[in-house]
């Protein structure tokens, strides 16, 4: 892996937490890190040889996603949990698409949402938002997501790599249900999450990893995964391995246990007639 190197002029003065927005953002080859993200990641990789595959895997569902999505009339999204918008986020492959797609980013990471800032300055249909994702309220309350989102009309909702860092306390299942409740009728919720069943033992380094910085990660099963879908419709092929959802070149898939992590799509079902 080469060296990577942030955007900023320098580090920013007493940076000396990592955040696991920045981590994955140098998993994924960006620039938006500094030095004690950098050090973490590396270590990750070391101690996790899929790490940077992981990374990939996921980044490659949220494009197949979005764009199954727009595929399905989808031109509203709400991207929780979001990291820092750079190496092909949903407002370039949306966009790229239909430049009146609207994408709203949602992250709880003070620089990752400054960098977001920088990065959508000028556009209009492009927002972030410093939120956490739990405080559902807060997040559907805000003024910039109620002035971008219309929650009248089908929304998705993007939960990539995200949930896997909320505790059994913090309740996932429970939070996916209140955006749920506020979701119209052929809205959508995706979702990606970190599982240990095929290697546990590398997945249990990289918890360790994350843990001694104070970063709290918890891998779920495939049926714990499958039960963050209650009360939606859960679309074809299921909860499968992240690079086994709809991939475009399935022969290209080699190992899809490497991705340490599950992925499903579900769909808010449309009220009977």
């Amino acid at each position: 892996m080469g060296d990577h190197h942030p955007t900023s002029d320098g580090e920013p003065a007493g940076l000396t937490k990592p955040s696991a927005a920045r981590i994955y953002d140098y998993l994924l080859g960006g620039g938006h890190n500094f030095a004690v993200d950098r050090g973490v990641a590396k270590r990750l990789a070391h101690h996790v040889p899929h790490a940077v595959r992981a990374a990939q895997a996921n980044r490659a569902f949220l494009r197949r996603v979005v764009l199954h999505l727009m595929d399905q009339g989808i031109r509203q999204f709400l991207d929780l949990g979001a990291g820092i918008p750079t190496v092909g986020n949903v407002h370039d492959i949306a966009h790229d698409r239909d430049p009146g797609c609207v994408v709203v980013y949602v992250d709880n990471d003070a620089v990752a949402v400054a960098h977001g800032h920088l990065l959508l300055k000028g556009r209009a249909t492009a927002a972030v938002v410093e939120a956490d994702l739990r405080d559902v309220g807060t997040v559907l309350n805000n003024t910039t997501v109620c002035a971008l989102i219309d929650f009248d009309r089908p929304v998705a909702v993007l939960l990539c790599a995200a949930l896997h860092f909320l505790h059994e306390v913090d309740d996932p299942a429970g939070i996916v249900g209140r955006y749920v409740e506020r979701l119209a009728p052929g809205s959508y919720v995706a979702i990606s999450h970190a599982t240990a069943d095929d290697h546990p033992d590398l997945v249990k380094s990289a918890i360790d990893t994350y843990e001694d910085e104070g970063i709290a990660l918890t891998a779920r099963t495939r049926a714990e995964v499958q039960m963050l879908f209650t009360g939606l419709h859960l679309t074809s092929p299921g909860v499968v391995h992240t690079s086994q959802w709809r991939p475009e070149m399935p022969d290209e898939i080699e190992d899809s246990t490497q991705c340490l992590s599950y992925a499903g799509v579900g769909l808010v079902a449309r009220d009977p007639s």
